[in-house]
C-alpha cells in the first residue's frame, strides 16, 4: 500500500533554486508541506496550486501535488506531475524516489525499478529509495523461485549489493541459494543474517538444514539447539535437532529429542520413524517393527519406513516378504540407496544373482552420486570486479 513520500526539508530543497523562485513561493509551498503533514490535504492543494499558477515550472510544488494525488489513489494525475518535475530538473532525486514509488503502487515494478536506480545514483543516501528498490527486487524473486530459481537468486544479488546490511535480504537469498544447493552461499546468507538480527528463528532453522546438507552435523546439532532455545514448542526444531544428535551417534539424546517432538505434535509420522531406525540399530527388532507400522499405519507408503521394514525382514532371514517391502520402498523413492543395496542382498540370498548384481550396482552408483554433490558445491562467482560479495577462495 502506498503511504509514505518523503519530502525534503524546506531548507535543502530551496538550496539549490536560490533567485529562481520568490520567497512567497518557497513561504507557500513550507506552509502546503506542514499542512499535507498535519492531514490538512485541502488547504496543502489550494497553497501548491497558487505557486503553480504563478510558477508553472517550481518543481518542488510539482512533486508535493504528485504525492498528495498519489495518496488520493489518482494515479494518471500524480504521474504526469511527477514526469513533468523530472524534465523541469532531471537531477531532483525526490521526483524520481516519488515516480518510482508510485509506479510499485501501480504494480509496475519494471517502470519503477529505474527511477529509483537513479534517485539512488543522484542521492546514495536516499533511504526510501533504496527500501523501495530492494522490496520490488524481494517481490520479484518471491514470485520467480517456484518456476525460476535462477531468476530469483539474481533478483536478490542485486538487492544484497544494493542494501547488504537488510536481514530480510540475506535471509532470501539464503533460501533460494539452498533451493539450488548453493550450500557454502546458503550458510553465508543465513550468518549474515543472524549477525544482524541474533535472534532470528527462521535464519537459524535454514542455517542448520544447510549445515546438515554440508554434513556438518555437529554445526548443525549446536545450531537446532539454539534455534529450540528460541522456540521450544516447535515439534520440527525439536525432530532437527534429534536427527543431528543421531547423526554423530549421539542415540539416547536423539530419542529423547523425537519424543519430545511427538510430546509436542503426536500426529506425525517422521520422528517415529527415526526413533524406529534407532531401536533397529540396536538390534530391538519388535520395537522397531511397533515403530514402522505406526508410521505406515499414517503413510503406506512412506519409502522409509518401508524400506526399513524390509531390512528388519532381512534380519528375521524373511528374504521374499523383504524383496517385496523393499521393492514397494523403491516404487516410492527410487533414489533410496538403502532400499537398493538390501534388496539385492535380498535376491542374492534368494539366488538370484543377475538381479542381485543390478540392485547392488545402483546402490553403489547413488552411493558415488552422493559423495560427488558433498565434494561439488560450488560458490556462485560474482562478475562484479568491485562487489565486497565475491566468494572467498
Amino acid at each position: 500500500m502506498f503511504s509514505v513520500f518523503a519530502v525534503l526539508p524546506v531548507t535543502a530543497v530551496f538550496a539549490q533554486s536560490e533567485g529562481k523562485f520568490s520567497a512567497e513561493n518557497i513561504s507557500l509551498i513550507k506552509d502546503a508541506a506542514q499542512s499535507f503533514a498535519a492531514g490538512d490535504v485541502s488547504r496543502a492543494e489550494s497553497e501548491l496550486n497558487a505557486v503553480l499558477a504563478a510558477s508553472p515550472d517550481e518543481f518542488h510544488a510539482l512533486n508535493l501535488l504528485g504525492i498528495i494525488r498519489a495518496q488520493q489513489r489518482r494515479e494518471p494525475e500524480a504521474e504526469p506531475l511527477f514526469k513533468r518535475a523530472i524534465a523541469i530538473n532531471p537531477d531532483f532525486a525526490s521526483a524520481h524516489v516519488s515516480l518510482g514509488m508510485l509506479y510499485v503502487q501501480m504494480a509496475k515494478p519494471e517502470d519503477a525499478i529505474p527511477q529509483l536506480q537513479e534517485a539512488l545514483r543522484l542521492d546514495p543516501d536516499r533511504a526510501d529509495a533504496r527500501s523501495s528498490l530492494v522490496n520490488v527486487w524481494r517481490d520479484q524473486a518471491h514470485a520467480a523461485v517456484s518456476q525460476d530459481p535462477e531468476k530469483a537468486l539474481a533478483l536478490l544479488l542485486q538487492a544484497r549489493k544494493t542494501s547488504p546490511n537488510d536481514a530480510d535480504v540475506q535471509y532470501d537469498f539464503g533460501m533460494v541459494a539452498l533451493r539450488m544447493s548453493l550450500l557454502p552461499d546458503a550458510k553465508q546468507a543465513f550468518q549474515q543474517t543472524l549477525k544482524l538480527r541474533s535472534d532470528d528463528a527462521k535464519a537459524l532453522y535454514g542455517l542448520g538444514r544447510t549445515e546438515m546438507a554440508l554434513t556438518d552435523y555437529e554445526g548443525a546439532r549446536a545450531t537446532f539447539h539454539r534455534y529450540c532455545d528460541l522456540r521450544p514448542a516447535d515439534a520440527s526444531g525439536h525432530y532437527a535437532l534429534g536427527v543431528t544428535l543421531a547423526a554423530v551417534q549421539r542415540s539416547a539424546d536423539a530419542r529423547s529429542q523425537f519424543e519430545k517432538s511427538i510430546e509436542i505434535q503426536p500426529a506425525q509420522t517422521e520422528s517415529y520413524f527415526q526413533i524406529g531406525r534407532i531401536v533397529l540399530e540396536a538390534g530391538n527388532l519388535t520395537e522397531a517393527e511397533s515403530q514402522f507400522m505406526r508410521v505406515l499405519k499414517r503413510d503406506p507408503h512412506h519409502a522409509g519406513a518401508l524400506a526399513s521394514m524390509g531390512r528388519l525382514r532381512f534380519q528375521e532371514k524373511d528374504y521374499a516378504q523383504a524383496a517385496d517391502l523393499l521393492q514397494k520402498a523403491i516404487a516410492s523413492d527410487v533414489s533410496l540407496r538403502e532400499a537398493h543395496y538390501y534388496l539385492g542382498m535380498s535376491y542374492a540370498r534368494m539366488n538370484r544373482k543377475e538381479d542381485s548384481e543390478k540392485e547392488q550396482e545402483i546402490a553403489t552408483r547413488l552411493e558415488h552420486q552422493e559423495v560427488e554433490r558433498h565434494q561439488n558445491q560450488l560458490k556462485i562467482i560474482d562478475s562484479d570486479p568491485d562487489s565486497s560479495e565475491k566468494p572467498k577462495r
